[in-house]
């Protein structure tokens, strides 16, 4: 399983995480801003109006109204990313992230705008009567490239199980478990149920369950943001500071020596901004596919909102609860994950400058430090002579050895700074604690803690990730619906909801790793060629525009409406 692994982790560092992948991104986003004129920023009002129905006409066909089409696919984006994923950017980047994650939200929102309107223009009626679009139709009826459709389609059947339903569930099941002490397997039970019981009912039940869930988790979690960052109200200033300053003085400070270059969080935010809001990846469009509409761009327009929503409000608010609580440049008590952990031959002292310039070019990747490997003596869980032990980017302190929850005593193997696991020296169920900095949803739970809720803080958080990952299965479920559809027909799907909701009951208690890696590479089969073909639409999408506003300005004759 471990060699599976990395074997796929080789072939996304490849695709899906290669510097090339998050250039045609972003090089398409920025492209279409230019080429329609900047529609995110002219167009918003507008956005606003169709949503509450301005547009509608008698007759539109469809399954679901622009609003239930927005939160069908804001639930498939507002998930553990806007928890989690805000939390490891500035982790890794440092303030200046999350600026860089709000540039790419905004390009992201046009191309948004493109890629919805485009499928919506070239969907069908399914043999069950039900709407069916999405990308792959448009590659099917317009370019006629029916075999990359189907590439699409098959990726996107199997990203609904690597990003919608596996690991959601499991970081609920965790969550859970370490919240309230909810036993793994009964969380994945009842979830199960819910998700089965709303899934067969189809998109019109998915619809109607979105917008309502969308709206509760959205004011849970914006009550809570708010109380964490005006109870750090003196520090709401200098965490704008750090966002906007970074960027322009060229540093990326993530408390003392874990400071990167502008460009290293220019990197880790671009990353975190694309796959938050899913821009480009080809998802959403199957959703809005359903929405009731007889002009392709209104529903387009409708879909602009969505990394607005995502990225610039949701993910600003978390990372300004982050900031203002000031949890992002502490060390905090915690269990130590392999991932995050590495033994140095030798010891540095955050004291002495030398040392701390030392690690800061070892985490940048700008110079090598000599990593332990042999055995280390362990006395009641506490190392002798212990070397400098790097846990989340910072030298841990008082660390300790645990063998099933008792301190340990005896060897501790190591073979390249990391603990051999494969050693029969180092007993099963040894893990190590100490305080060290922290990231991802940990580190956010925490923050959310820093108000007048006190510990409740934690609640909400829990809660919100339960909303906003079971939201998120739920719209996934939707997006593989549609994919079947087109691969095998209407008939088909009713054993792929089955697959589905059984998939998702065993990942609430087993590991769920090697699917977060194979969604990875799924994820980049769907966007690539999404993107190619909304790129060679272009001059299309220009016309489509074009005859909307046309259509627009005669429908409301005393309105003043912008020109395609």
């Amino acid at each position: 399983m471990h060699k599976l692994n990395d074997i796929l982790s080789v072939i996304d560092s490849y695709i899906g995480g290669s510097q090339w992948f998050v250039f045609l991104l972003l090089g398409t986003g920025i492209f279409f801003t230019i080429y329609l004129k900047f529609p995110q920023f002219r167009y918003l009002k507008h956005s606003l109006r169709i949503v509450r129905g301005k547009f509608d006409k008698e007759g539109d066909k469809g399954d679901t109204s622009h609003f239930q089409a927005l939160t069908t696919a804001l639930s498939g984006t507002v998930g553990t990313g806007n928890i989690a994923g805000v939390a490891l950017a500035i982790h890794l980047g440092g303030p200046a992230a999350l600026f860089w994650m709000l540039v790419t939200a905004a390009v992201g929102m046009t191309t948004k705008f493109v890629e919805v309107t485009l499928s919506h223009k070239y969907r069908e009626v399914a043999q069950d009567g039900s709407i069916a679009g999405g990308p792959m139709y448009y590659m099917k009826n317009r370019l006629n490239l029916k075999w990359l459709a189907v590439i699409f389609a098959v990726a996107t059947v199997l990203s609904s199980f690597g990003t919608g339903s596996l690991p959601q569930v499991n970081s609920i099941s965790n969550s859970l478990f370490e919240t309230f002490g909810i036993n793994h397997m009964l969380t994945g039970g009842v979830l199960a149920l819910l998700l089965g019981f709303v899934i067969i009912g189809g998109i019109k039940r998915i619809a109607q369950v979105t917008s309502r869930l969308v709206p509760i988790m959205a004011i849970i979690y914006f009550i809570g943001a708010i109380a964490v960052i005006f109870y750090n109200y003196e520090n709401i200033l200098p965490s704008l500071e750090a966002i906007f300053g970074d960027v322009f003085t060229g540093t990326a400070a993530t408390g003392g020596f874990l400071g990167g270059s502008i460009a290293f969080a220019f990197n880790r935010g671009v990353n975190r901004g694309l796959f938050s809001n899913e821009a480009g990846q080809g998802s959403a469009p199957i959703a809005h596919a359903a929405a009731r509409a007889h002009e392709p761009v209104s529903e387009g327009l409708v879909a602009l909102l969505e990394p607005f929503i995502d990225t610039i409000i949701i993910c600003t608010l978390t990372g300004l609860v982050l900031l203002s609580s000031g949890v992002w440049t502490e060390k905090h008590e915690n269990q130590f994950q392999d991932a995050d952990l590495v033994v140095f031959d030798g010891t540095y002292s955050e004291q002495n400058q030398q040392d701390i310039d030392k690690l800061h070019n070892y985490l940048v990747g700008e110079a090598d430090l000599p990593l332990f490997t042999g055995t280390l003596t362990v006395e009641n869980g506490v190392v002798a002579n212990q070397p400098t032990i790097l846990h989340a980017r910072s030298v841990a302190e008082n660390v300790k050895v645990w063998v099933n929850a008792q301190p340990y005593s005896g060897p501790l193997e190591l073979v390249n700074g990391k603990i051999d696991r494969e050693k029969e020296r180092n007993p099963s169920g040894l893990t190590l604690t100490g305080q060290s900095l922290m990231h991802s949803a940990p580190l956010t739970t925490i923050a959310f803690t820093r108000s007048w809720f006190g510990d409740f803080g934690k609640y909400i958080v829990s809660i919100g990730l339960l909303l906003f990952a079971f939201s998120t299965a739920i719209s996934w479920s939707y997006y593989g619906d549609r994919a079947i559809t087109y691969l095998f027909g209407s008939g088909k799907v009713i054993y792929y909801h089955i697959i589905y909701v059984i998939g998702f009951f065993v990942a609430s208690f087993t590991d769920t790793t090697i699917i977060w890696t194979l969604s990875g590479i799924t994820i980049a089969l769907m966007t690539i060629p999404n993107l190619f073909g909304i790129l060679a639409l272009s001059k299309e999408m220009k016309n489509e525009v074009k005859s909307f506003w046309k259509e627009y300005a005669d429908r409301f004759p005393g309105e003043k409406v912008p020109k395609g």
